[in-house]
């Protein structure tokens, strides 16, 4: 499509999602800068309160770094209305498409935007679904009920997942499975020689076990206390935000250290100077199909790690021999203690031997791909009906 004084217009991919952009990166923001290169795109954020005031209900929006464009509605503290919020996001999205045109893609990453968004006519619909929203802490009653009437009506649906996927096709068959991927020469860099310290690792003494991520109720924090117990001579690094749960129920032994969240320019250098990663997750409904970004970020990285018993870790990862599984802390510090000492020559030329096969390009073309082939079908499906 070309404008009237002969500028290119690229196609709109609008993102309706659940998660800040600036929370920690991961899927989203791997997938759309990706599709930032040849469309616009433009992720659309849950609100943000404030107190009421004349400037409210609004719209802030900007441009991060990939060139995607981030829109947050900004509304009043909520009223207890039901659908009041629904209300007021609408007319900011609808005068938002009045200056960009109607979406040729649009793409949910949570059903319950359609109470936002589903009066929209995009080119098509994609549903990229990478959690099991309904079996988070807080979640609406309505999750479930939402996602059916999103995965009949999208024309598309991915899952972040092989556990995933397999739930998912008992509601529709025509699922495509894009487990998490990695971009590992960014991490790659973690094994280069005199990767710099960060100096809040400085005081912290070695032996160093680190986890980056969502700090949340998918954490087992007892379990973690209990490692931590069992080695109080080891360092326990943990870095990400908490969210959702109250920081003082954080285990605050002397050898567990909350970092807090770091940028992602600046995880290879933490994962460089650690011994080993421990991914230590509740095994509940939260957990029950996550497929952990972190996995192969940390292999990429040439961190060995231990993970309690996640599907999608031990397949295909603990299958593989490539990340140990532990089910209780006991476990889990006798699987450090082996990780820490064995040679990592040949399990790293097994790590990179699958890393190989997998990387976010790869899973955006294959993607992009799907996405081609539904709009052309659509299209024709639209000539024909004509």
């Amino acid at each position: 499509m070309i404008r009237s004084g002969g500028t290119p217009i690229r196609p709109l991919l609008l993102c309706m999602s659940h998660l800040p952009w600036d929370l920690v990166l991961q899927r989203p923001q791997h997938l759309l800068t990706r599709a930032a290169q040849d469309w616009r795109v433009v992720y659309f954020e849950e609100p943000r309160y404030e107190p009421p005031g004349p400037n409210l209900p609004r719209l802030d929006r900007r441009e991060v770094a990939g060139g995607v464009e981030v829109a947050v509605p900004v509304l009043p503290y909520w009223d207890g209305v039901p659908g009041s919020v629904e209300r007021m996001q609408r007319p900011l999205l609808d005068a938002l498409l009045a200056e960009a045109g109607q979406p040729d893609v649009l793409w949910y990453y949570t059903p319950l935007a359609q109470a936002v968004a589903g009066h929209l006519s995009p080119g098509l619909v994609v549903y990229d679904c990478m959690d099991e929203l309904s079996a988070f802490r807080g979640a609406s009653p309505q999750m479930l009920i939402e996602e059916r009437r999103l995965m009949r009506r999208a024309d598309l649906v991915f899952t972040g997942g092989q556990s995933l996927y397999e739930a998912k096709r008992s509601i529709r068959h025509d699922v495509h499975c894009f487990p998490s991927s990695i971009d590992a020469g960014h991490f790659a860099r973690a094994r280069a020689g005199e990767v710099p310290e960060p100096p809040e690792l400085r005081d912290i003494p070695g032996p160093r076990i680190g986890w980056f991520g969502v700090v949340d109720e998918r954490l087992d924090l007892e379990l973690l206390a209990a490692c931590a117990r069992l080695r109080p001579d080891w360092s326990f690094v943990m870095i990400g935000p908490v969210v959702k749960i109250d920081p003082a129920d954080l285990p605050r032994l002397a050898n567990i250290h909350w970092l807090g969240g770091r940028s992602y320019a600046d995880l290879p250098a933490h994962l460089a100077h650690w011994d080993a990663g421990l991914m230590p997750f509740a095994i509940n409904e939260a957990t029950r199909f996550i497929s952990p970004t972190k996995t192969p970020e940390y292999l990429a990285a040439g961190v060995p790690v231990v993970s309690t018993a996640i599907a999608d870790v031990i397949r295909p990862w603990g299958e593989e021999g490539l990340v140990e599984i532990a089910e209780t802390a006991e476990a889990a510090i006798a699987s450090l203690q082996d990780v820490l000492v064995r040679p990592r020559g040949p399990w790293l030329e097994a790590v990179d031997q699958q890393l190989s096969q997998i990387s976010w390009d790869k899973t955006w073309n294959a993607m992009s791909g799907l996405i081609s082939k539904g709009r052309a079908g659509l299209a024709l499906e639209s000539v024909r009906s004509a």
